[in-house]
């Protein structure tokens, strides 16, 4: 058995989140006191009890996130650490800080610092530069970077998410979306607008990306301890100067999400394990694995749910 630990991003949310670990494991609570002490904004109530819309806020939503991820991996190491030991790491966007973090690149209070700065300076670019995005389901990357480059005068759109081989997702401008919606829907796509604000991994975000890289010159930054494959690579890396040279593109840049599974199942990884709120990543999979390649498909963001998990780590 080959394992990857898989971290979820954005849009995997939910009230309540990580409270069973948290009410149930002392270590589990002490990275949400700790998570909660560098935030400027009540983190832990917040995470339990809303509103929605402010936890969906970048700027809340990122160190939400992203300390759930730890909380339900606090839980999942001190279970199964020596099969830990030998396995791989990634995350979907937002959940990269996570994959480092488990990988040790970053320490707990370094990645919910990282996280909140990167929030507050994608809001920030959100507000300059309002968008969104929208899934298109049913095209190949190079059909939607066919019909972006129909739209080029309509306003700006990228690729921003490659999820599966026939799920893309676009972000940019809203005129520049409507206008690839409109020829994707009359070739056949089904498209789904996003419940966000801000057109992440766009140009309409790329100003942020000084800013993050300045702040995360006071970060220390240590060789990964087990491969963590980059979002905006598709690979792992082991240079920490690298590493930071592409979290800090990864605002702008392309989720390389299909790369990186598929780059995976090259490597003989079959046992993959979404450790964080939600099935999202778990879900893609059956649309990522080549028939016929035998896999397992995990995920948990409870303890009942780990004590399932595990069982199925034989």
């Amino acid at each position: 058995m080959k394992t990857a630990v898989l971290f979820p991003g954005q849009g995997s949310q939910f009230l309540g989140m990580g409270r069973e670990f948290v009410d149930s494991d002392s270590d589990c609570a002490a990275i949400m006191e700790m998570a909660a002490s560098v935030c400027d904004f009540p983190l832990e109530d917040l995470i339990r009890n809303g509103p929605l819309k402010e936890l969906t806020r970048a700027v809340h939503l990122q160190p939400a996130i992203t300390v759930t991820n730890l909380i339900c991996y606090q839980g999942f190491k001190k279970t199964w650490g020596d099969g830990l030991s030998r396995a791989c790491f990634a995350g979907h966007s937002l959940g990269e800080y996570s994959a480092l973090c488990a990988a040790g690149v970053l320490s707990v209070k370094d990645t919910i610092r990282l996280v909140i700065k990167r929030g507050a300076l994608m809001e920030r670019e959100g507000k300059i530069n309002p968008g969104g995005m929208r899934a298109v389901i049913g095209k190949t990357i190079d059909e939607v970077e066919a019909i972006i480059a129909q739209c080029a005068d309509a306003g700006i759109v990228t690729a921003a998410n490659h999820n599966t081989e026939l799920q893309i997702v676009i972000s940019g401008s809203i005129a520049g979306l409507d206008a690839v919606e409109k020829i994707a829907f009359e070739d056949g796509a089904r498209v789904i607008p996003l419940a966000v604000s801000v057109a992440n991994h766009s140009p309409l975000v790329a100003a942020a990306v000084p800013d993050f890289a300045d702040f995360m010159e006071g970060v220390e930054f240590n060789v990964p301890g087990n491969p963590v494959y980059l979002n905006v690579s598709a690979s792992p890396e082991q240079d920490t100067d690298k590493i930071k040279k592409m979290i800090a593109a990864q605002i702008a840049s392309r989720v390389r999400w299909f790369e990186i599974i598929s780059s995976m199942i090259h490597e003989g990884v079959d046992t993959f394990v979404e450790v964080g709120p939600k099935t999202v990543l778990k879900g893609m999979m059956r649309k990522i694995v080549p028939k016929g390649y035998k896999y397992k498909a995990l995920q948990f963001d409870t303890p009942e749910g780990l004590e399932k998990c595990l069982s199925k780590l034989v």
